[in-house]
């Protein structure tokens, strides 16, 4: 079976390595617009931020003899007569099926100046790929100021990475609250005293009408309400668009994106596939990466033979693909499920939530039939894990939902879970939903480190949480498996003196 995947990001190259490994006669070939090895576009904004080195987000691939890479080689054109992808390569590859990731391009509003004939204005940038954050990491040393447009969760995480690095960052956003499909208005302006804490003005209601230059280079900006801010980088996470040209051009229905049934098939061509951000399954596309694994999961256990179960109804509420996490120097916020949201119809709600502005600190749960159904959470790390835990298990939870968030003592919380108090089923790598028994198999067949758990497992490769928790286990497991190999070797040396 030849399968071709157009697009070698996060998604796309998750699913060529399953489906390389998993399904019976594969022969598996990947064309990549960028001419590196795929990485986590998810810590992009942790480059920035000068937290995490480039070359440490790099995605382990295991060599699998019939996956075949073409960096820095995308799709031309589609024809789906012959079953043929034009590469800019000027190659032809042949497929009997075709799978659609090519992803996501970053949204550009409509400003006046914003960019040139052939590129954005020099000081100008997105962040959606690495050559985005390594030339804003290029010019910080002539940056001392910044503003950035949109508020989301990338938004706010290049607004603190940027002001981490002593940049004076001015945060811009169109609607009247932070993260609005996710934050209500307390837990928005809790927030947003997080960020002023932090050193970060914030404008809402607002956004950027022209970029101003000065010697080729943006100095300034003028908002929406006439008023200038001057700047030397003006970064925009106004969101993402499909990419959907090539599917259109191929004869393939699309609206925001490609359009796809419940097989992520395309419902003009049965040997043509979408998944990842591109895709426009029936339920939506959520612009989350765990959709896009999801998604490649079920099309790899569909053509190997093998079924997924997939939430409907009240169920797919828990699924990881609603949880939403902002990371960020200084400002913790996760989201999950009905987190803000409370129009439901006839659905029994019960909702508790403590505030605390003076510490940056909400915490609110909202429970139905005795299930965490949602959860926001800003500045309390411990708390967002517990419940995110609850969450994605559907864990019963007390009948007082109020015990969820203000312990009877004072003080009396109990600690985060150590790795040798989990369960071999409980659930380690949210992301890639790995838990502590597969991660301890991988150990047991000689993984050592955090990066040959990651290329085992995947453990560890989308948010980067559970990295403590990983190289725990590691130390734990690793000691345990040195001292019971010794054991018999003593007792052999006794038996023979």
């Amino acid at each position: 079976m030849r399968i071709v995947v157009l697009g070698n990001g996060m998604v796309g190259s998750h699913f060529a390595q399953e489906a390389a490994l998993r399904v019976h006669g594969a022969e598996v070939t990947v064309l990549g617009k960028e001419d590196c090895a795929p990485y986590n576009r998810v810590l992009l904004s942790s480059v920035v931020a000068g937290k995490t080195d480039e070359r440490s987000i790099a995605l382990e691939a295991p060599e699998v003899p019939c996956l075949q890479v073409r960096q820095g080689v995308h799709a031309v054109a589609i024809d789906r007569e012959a079953r043929a992808v034009t590469g800019s390569d000027g190659e032809t590859y042949r497929y009997d099926r075709l799978v659609l990731a090519t992803g996501s391009a970053a949204r550009i509003p409509q400003i006046q100046h914003v960019a040139g004939p052939d590129a954005l204005v020099p000081g100008v940038s997105v962040l959606k790929d690495l050559a985005d954050a390594r030339g804003i990491v290029q010019g910080l040393p002539r940056t001392r100021r910044a503003v950035v447009l949109g508020a989301g969760v990338l938004g706010l995480e290049v607004a603190t990475g940027l002001a981490s690095r002593g940049v004076a960052v001015t945060l811009v956003h169109h609607a009247d609250r932070l993260m609005e499909r996710q934050l209500g208005s307390v837990a928005s302006q809790i927030a947003t005293g997080s960020l002023n804490r932090l050193g970060i003005t914030v404008h809402t209601q607002s956004s950027v009408s022209r970029v101003i230059e000065r010697r080729g280079r943006i100095s300034a900006v003028q908002l929406s309400d006439g008023s200038e801010l001057l700047t030397d980088l003006l970064v925009m996470c106004a969101g993402t668009i499909p990419e959907t040209a090539l599917a259109r051009r191929a004869g393939l229905p699309c609206e925001r994106g490609v359009l796809v049934g419940e097989d992520l098939a395309s419902p003009a061509d049965p040997d043509v596939f979408a998944i990842g951000d591109c895709a426009q399954p029936p339920e939506g596309g959520t612009g989350l990466v765990a959709q896009g694994w999801d998604q490649a999961a079920r099309l790899v256990d569909a053509w190997a033979g093998t079924t997924t179960a997939r939430p409907h109804g009240d169920d797919a509420e828990h699924d990881i693909t609603n949880v939403v996490r902002v990371k960020s120097p200084g400002l913790e916020v996760v989201t999950m499920g009905l987190s803000g949201k409370f129009d439901h119809g006839e659905r029994e709600l019960r909702a508790v939530r403590i505030s605390d502005p003076a510490v940056g600190r909400f915490v609110e749960v909202v429970v139905s039939h005795g299930i965490l159904v949602g959860a926001t959470v800003v500045g309390d790390k411990a708390t967002a894990t517990e419940l995110s835990a609850l969450y994605t298990r559907m864990l019963p939870v007390p009948t007082d939902p109020a015990h969820l968030i203000v312990r009877p003592i004072p003080g009396a919380a109990p600690a985060r879970r150590s790795a040798a108090e989990l369960e071999p089923d409980d659930t380690v790598c949210q992301c890639n939903g790995v838990s502590k028994g597969r991660i301890c198999d991988a150990i047991a067949d000689g993984c050592t480190s955090l990066e040959d758990i990651s290329r085992a497992t995947r453990a560890s490769t989308g948010c980067g949480d559970c990295k403590p928790l990983v190289k725990e286990l590691i130390g734990t497991q690793v000691g345990a498996n040195a001292t019971a190999e010794k054991v018999p070797a003593l007792a052999g040396a006794g038996e023979k003196a």
